[in-house]
């Protein structure tokens, strides 16, 4: 493969939806399109002390850069990599006396990297920076008004030594910043800690029912062993087996909404009306809307009553998340569900929210086997709706079959953790660190289902005095949602 593997995938502009990306060659599922490094990447303000700055791991102890006393690296070796691109930051935060926002610092990466290298075409890049959309003359007032005092702060931030350049060229990347950003996570992919631009994933167009996914993968920044040593970088990965000539395409949101909710919020944040075959004939709405079939069918305003407490009820659960309120949060859940369970079908997406919520916190709370009952439930309505290989169904099918195990239930627990792993493998990869930790859950779960098998006393005896001594407690839960897949500033 040349440097950037960019061979096997072609530019092409399409009416309606200007560029796009083709596939050169065959692909099939978890296949690697192309790997990419980052034009330009920053931690997210809030986390700058607990983030590598290099490799945007999330670290215990960090090494701080002695100049600016800003930028935090894992060791030595991420330091070093980070040079060229710290260079002129760091002289230009000590100018500033203080770090600016995370817009800002990319906005500077970015003419720094022009600077030196010129706006032309990079190495392993098809298109330029240049060339990439920015979206400002459909910015509404709230948006120009953000983008002139990101202006504002960049001018201030900017050293005066350095090149300069014109407001509308700075407009420009701020504006390629708001509508290209993609989203970086931490080594497990459960939390976005910063933002970074990847000019030839930019290409890849949008589709409510992709063919491909992208995942962040941190790369190995071990000094020692620097034959495997690889850069952070971008990975598009193949869902479904892709003929050469097809379009490899991504989806920018989640899916689990209706069609209309979708294009409402592709239109808001990325401008532009989704035709795609999925919206076009509303696939699956019917099932996210579902209502209870049979004799008793709720009536319409009874259907309308539920959903808008299910509304009212999810902001609630939002406000006692964010307080902490996790007891208060499950008594929300149980109230709503007891609501939804007479009037939603199974696949309605508020009944779905609820029991994601509910089984996370839970588990969280140990009360596993209420918390398995509301995974295997969300579980089911997912597989009904999301497509087989899925990042977020997988993530989601993991965390039921983690609760499962801890629940003691370890035939579905393991069942559950390999339907995970098969998706994980596709979307992720098996070198990823979360295929890597649900591979060891596997192994583990399959020995223990094997001496449940053997003998179900001793079973017990044995996982009760494994749990005494140390029940193995579920993170926090977290008050995002999974990191989604292109960073937009709310």
């Amino acid at each position: 493969m040349t440097k950037g593997g960019m061979e096997s995938v072609e530019v092409f502009t399409t009416e309606g939806k200007g560029r796009g990306l083709k596939a050169q060659k065959e692909f099939l599922p978890g296949d690697v399109i192309f790997a990419e490094p980052a034009y330009a990447a920053v931690v997210f303000d809030s986390l700058t002390h607990v983030i590598c700055h290099t490799c945007f791991k999330r670290q215990e102890k960090l090494h701080r850069c002695g100049q600016c006393k800003f930028a935090h690296y894992c060791d030595r070796t991420c330091q070093r990599a980070a040079w060229l691109n710290h260079k002129n930051e760091c002289t230009a935060i000590k100018r500033h006396g203080k770090a600016p926002s995370e817009n800002i610092r990319l906005a500077a990466r970015i003419m720094w990297k022009i600077e030196r290298e010129g706006s032309g075409l990079s190495e392993g890049c098809l298109v330029s920076i240049d060339e990439l959309q920015n979206h400002v003359d459909s910015f509404g007032e709230e948006e120009k008004k953000d983008l002139r005092t990101d202006v504002e702060s960049f001018l201030e931030f900017w050293p005066p030594h350095c090149q300069q350049f014109g407001m509308q060229f700075i407009s420009h990347i701020f504006g390629v910043i708001s509508c290209n950003g993609f989203t970086l996570s931490d080594q497990r992919g459960l939390q976005a800690v910063g933002v970074g631009i990847f000019p030839n994933l930019c290409q890849a167009n949008h589709d409510c029912w992709p063919n491909c996914t992208v995942i962040f993968n941190n790369g190995n920044h071990e000094a020692v062993r620097s034959m495997f040593h690889t850069q952070m970088r971008i990975e598009l990965r193949a869902l479904t087996k892709i003929s050469p000539g097809d379009e490899l395409t991504v989806s920018y949101v989640d899916f689990l909404n209706v069609s209309e909710e979708r294009q409402k919020q592709l239109k808001k944040q990325y401008y532009f009306d989704c035709a795609c075959e999925h919206c076009k004939k509303k696939v699956k709405d019917d099932l996210m809307l579902a209502v209870k079939e049979g004799e008793s069918k709720p009536s319409a305003d009874t259907v309308k009553e539920v959903i808008q407490f299910s509304k009212d009820t999810l902001e609630k659960i939002n406000k006692a998340r964010m307080e902490g309120l996790y007891h208060e949060v499950v008594k929300l859940c149980r109230d709503c569900l007891k609501k939804q369970e007479p009037v939603l079908g199974d696949t309605n997406i508020y009944l779905l929210r609820i029991l994601s919520i509910a089984s996370e916190v839970l588990s969280y709370l140990q009360m596993f086997e209420e918390a398995a009952d509301y995974a295997k439930r969300m579980v089911d309505g997912y597989l009904k709706i999301y497509h087989p290989n899925n990042a977020q169904l997988g993530m989601a099918v993991m965390r039921a079959g983690v609760t499962h195990w801890h629940a003691g239930l370890i035939e579905a627990g393991h069942g559950l953790i390999c339907k995970a792993y098969a998706i994980l493998l596709i979307t992720h990869g098996p070198s990823h660190p979360i295929t890597k930790d649900l591979e060891v859950m596997r192994v583990q779960t399959e020995m223990e289902l094997r001496m449940f098998q053997q003998n179900e006393f001793m079973y017990y005896k044995m996982r009760e005095a494994a749990l005494k001594n140390q029940i193995q407690v579920m993170p926090e839960p977290s008050n995002e949602n999974a990191p989604s897949l292109f960073h937009k500033k709310e």
